[in-house]
């Protein structure tokens, strides 16, 4: 059982913004924004880290089709080079926001720093995909989207294990780079290998 917020502001529509994939070494990163209903509650719904894979996407299910407004962001690894991935993180939201068919008039970001969104002020909260609904429902959003995306680059290459590690620097995902180089979709501006002398570009 999850005791997260309704809402910060009660007269406000307010939508939850969350991001997911800024630790990866490969894939976009993907972001998503979401207005609830302030009467909206789920006794499973919590940041999507400690959610089992099953529940988060039964979860999904129930988000898109219960929330007043869903959408989700992308931001390109090659993007992700250009402008670094905390700022690919905040124009994934961005691009979440400015997707919403319902026009929020606040936004609650996860985290401790945002780009400001224009005409539309916001609060950050540290760990408040543990907090408040809306971010948590965000949350899920973008790890299963993320994830879906990833599931698919791992039918091209399997060697890098992505349908287990999504992505993130695990051991195995590490030796693949050293065996195999990187693919169209590695962040080379991240720190693929230890000894970075050894990539095959």
């Amino acid at each position: 059982m999850t005791n997260l917020a309704p809402f910060l502001h009660k007269n406000l529509i307010e939508a939850g913004c969350d991001e997911a994939g800024r630790g990866c070494l490969a894939g976009p990163v993907f972001a998503a924004a979401v207005i609830l209903p302030k009467n909206f509650s789920n006794h499973l719904l919590n940041d999507s880290k400690k959610l089992s894979e099953k529940n988060r996407y039964l979860l999904r299910e129930i988000i898109e089709k219960e929330a007043i407004a869903w959408a989700v962001g992308i931001v390109s690894h090659t993007e992700i080079d250009q402008i670094n991935i905390l700022n690919a993180s905040f124009l994934a939201m961005h691009r979440a926001v400015e997707q919403l068919k319902t026009s929020p008039e606040h936004l609650l970001i996860d985290g401790n720093r945002f780009n400001p969104y224009p005409n539309i002020n916001h609060t950050c909260i540290v760990k408040g995909d543990g907090k408040y609904l809306s971010i948590a429902a965000a949350s899920v959003l973008a790890k299963t989207y993320r994830d879906d995306f990833m599931l698919l680059e791992h039918e091209k290459f399997p060697y890098y294990d992505w349908k287990n590690n999504k992505g993130y620097p695990t051991k195995k995902h590490r030796m693949a780079i050293r065996e195999h180089g990187i693919n169209s979709i590695h962040r080379k501006t991240f720190a693929l290998l230890p000894d970075q002398l050894e990539l095959k570009f």
